[in-house]
């Protein structure tokens, strides 16, 4: 590497954690396959042909292999799963495609993908690699891997959240419904709600969080009433953010600490989905930011 070129690792830092951290749903392990990836860029001593794809593929057997032994504590988890909160910038959803892919409805979708099913999806349809090169990443033929990604591409499309407002839209209707909540104001937070609603909220068992979705307008907004009552609304302090490619909101203690960080689907100007994180684990990477 000549003097003044960028270190090929650091120059495809972004997409090597765009690829892990929508392979695994967590920023932390995320943060660890890239470490570990570097360990062995640097232990690399002849000249690589295709710098990029060639770390693209040790992420992402990195994180297949991260996947497949975490699979045994994804299925004990207490509650349902929500990936870790990663905090955006508002650009990133002027690309729809990028910023659907990293949504929390998205990757939650991923989550009920097969390791390698998950893999070629990022791979091809996020990052636009052709199915011969994610073939070689892989040690795959490049028909087997053809037949993955179109498997894995109709189950997601199956499951696909519907994103409809705009951002403006969904920051509006996210602040209105905040202040509804945590001015005890349950009228107004009917009005916003879809009837339809449900609603996720991930405690991992450590922290108050509802153990099974909850569905239904009027059942979401007492459930809501009643954690705020839990932790004396008046003192949470509301701070507005993007979350995973969406206007959110990260809620904190009197003391500054993040009790819990959320997002909103809104469809037809209605919430449709809300999903809250609150399993502190899951929220100390929002805090170092």
């Amino acid at each position: 590497m000549s003097v003044g070129e960028m270190d090929p690792f650091e120059e495809n830092r972004s997409l090597l954690f765009g690829i892990a951290y929508r392979m695994l749903g967590s920023v932390a392990d995320a943060e660890d396959v890239l470490q570990d990836a570097w360990l062995r860029w640097s232990a690399v001593d002849e000249p690589v042909d295709n710098p990029r794809a060639y770390l693209a593929r040790t992420v992402t057997n990195l994180s297949i292999n991260r996947l497949r032994s975490a699979s045994a504590r994804r299925e004990a988890y207490v509650g349902p799963w929500l990936p870790e909160p990663l905090l955006t910038d508002p650009d990133v959803s002027e690309s729809v495609e990028q910023a659907e892919s990293i949504s929390m409805a998205m990757l939650v979708v991923l989550e009920s993908l097969s390791p390698l099913e998950r893999a070629v999806f990022v791979l091809k349809e996020v990052f636009g690699f052709s199915y011969a090169e994610i073939a070689k990443a892989l040690d795959r033929s490049e028909a087997a891997v053809r037949q993955v990604g179109h498997r894995a591409r109709s189950h997601v499309q199956a499951r696909r959240p519907r994103f409809d407002a705009s951002a403006e839209t969904t920051e509006r209707v996210t602040e209105e419904f905040l202040r509804a909540c945590l001015g005890g104001d349950i009228n107004r937070m009917m009005e916003l709600l879809a009837p339809d609603v449900t609603a996720w909220s991930d405690g991992g068992g450590k922290v108050r969080a509802a153990l099974r979705p909850l569905h239904g307008a009027d059942t979401v907004a007492r459930w809501i009433l009643g954690v705020l009552s839990y932790k004396y609304a008046p003192k949470v302090r509301p701070e507005k953010c993007w979350i995973n490619g969406q206007p959110g909101a990260l809620l904190r203690t009197p003391d500054g600490k993040i009790d819990s960080a959320g997002v909103l689907d809104v469809v037809d100007g209605k919430i449709t989905a809300i999903r809250l994180v609150r399993n502190p684990d899951k929220l100390l990477g929002v805090a170092r930011r």
